[in-house]
Formats: C-alpha cells, sequence, structure tokens
C-alpha cells in the first residue's frame, strides 16, 4: 500500500536528484519492497517482467561486492585530470563530476541497502545484431526509473553506479547468478544527510526542445 503523504507525481519528478551523502539510519523492509513493486509495473519488451533483484543490507557483503570500485577509484589519476582530458567545457557537467567520481565507493558503501537489479539477456549484450536485440536492455532501465521515482517518493534518497567488467565477474564470483542475467547498476537506497550535498542541475527549456511536425 501506497503511504496517504507520497508526492504527486509531477512533485516526485521535479524532486527527483542522485543522493550520495546517507546517513546510518535503516531502509524498513516493507519500503524497499513497496519500491521494488515500482519497478516491476514499469514496461517491459516481451510482457514478461523477467527481472530479479538482490537486495544487499548486509555491511560485510556490500564491502566485498564493491571492493573493485575502491581499487579503481584509489589509482585513478586525479579528478581535474580525468575531466581535462575529457575535454568538457560546460561548468554545470564539470560541477557534478567533480562532486560524484570522488563518491563512487563511498556512496554505496554508506548505504543502508544496495539493490543489485538484473534482467536476462538472449544475446550477448555488447555483441547485438540490431537494435531489437537490445529490447531486454532498454526495458530493465524503464523499470530502474520506476524504482528511482519511488524511492523520491518515499522521501529518500538513491545513487547509481554502472559497474564495469572487473566489478560484475566480482559480483557473479560472489553472488554465482544464473549467467544469462545481468546486472546494469547499482542502486543505493538510503536516508539523505541533512546536509547531503546538492548541485545545481542543468536546466533546459522544454519549448526549444519541441520539434513539432519537423526537425
Amino acid at each position: 500500500m501506497v503511504k496517504e503523504d507520497n508526492m504527486n507525481f509531477y512533485d516526485v519528478v521535479k524532486s527527483r536528484r542522485t543522493i550520495r551523502d546517507f546517513s546510518d539510519k535503516k531502509v524498513d523492509k516493507e519500503t524497499v519492497e513497496r519500491i521494488l513493486s515500482a519497478g516491476l509495473t514499469a514496461p517491459t519488451n516481451d510482457h514478461l517482467r523477467s527481472w530479479e533483484f538482490v537486495v544487499l543490507t548486509d555491511r560485510e557483503i556490500i564491502e566485498k561486492i564493491i571492493t573493485p570500485i575502491k581499487k579503481t577509484t584509489s589509482e585513478e589519476q586525479s579528478v581535474d585530470s580525468m575531466l581535462n582530458s575529457w575535454g568538457l567545457s560546460d561548468t554545470c557537467q564539470i560541477d557534478m563530476y567533480k562532486e560524484a567520481l570522488p563518491k563512487q565507493y563511498r556512496m554505496l558503501i554508506q548505504s543502508e541497502c544496495l539493490v543489485l537489479p538484473f534482467f536476462k539477456m538472449d544475446t550477448p549484450l555488447l555483441k547485438p545484431e540490431n537494435l531489437s536485440s537490445l529490447n531486454e536492455f532498454a526495458s530493465i532501465w524503464c523499470c530502474i526509473e520506476n524504482i528511482i521515482l519511488a524511492v523520491t517518493a518515499e522521501k529518500l534518497g538513491y545513487a547509481m553506479r554502472i559497474p564495469f567488467e572487473k566489478e560484475t565477474e566480482t559480483i557473479f564470483e560472489i553472488l554465482q547468478h544464473p549467467k544469462e542475467y545481468f546486472m546494469p547498476c547499482f542502486i543505493a537506497i538510503g536516508h539523505p544527510l541533512n546536509n547531503a550535498k546538492l548541485l545545481e542541475q542543468k536546466t533546459q527549456n522544454i519549448k526549444e526542445k519541441i520539434h513539432l511536425n519537423k526537425w
């Protein structure tokens, strides 16, 4: 059952923000189930919703799962040199990366609930035969969008990270999930710190984005 004090849909959409600073307050099981149930209502290409969720709350297991991230971020070149090598020029984009990159490990280990969504893939994800081969991949992101909007409606915070190959290898070693299932991202869920940093987002004028009847 959805809580009566939840925001309306447009308030949720406007309030959705990535949070990378979490408190140690627990997220109760019923809330997590409600959030993931929202994910299961998303559209799916084959109408089967062949999605599974591994929910991690044990700090020791979370630490094992995300250890490769800690190694990568500690060995990586400085944030400034990375951004310079990317050739970025937009101030808003640069500020976002400066905030996000150093917290890739911390935001996951701090959260009291780490969700690993999985989807079943019939063809190799990185070797699609055509766009239709990516239907399963596209569908899981609809599911993930529902999840992060549900997190926002619950007045909680979330952060996402798309794993590198080494990270997915570690996940398989620990979880031993079926090989035909793939995990597109980590989703950290938790209660935001009172002083969690929120940067100004890039805004766009919708009237400049709509092309009526022609580009």
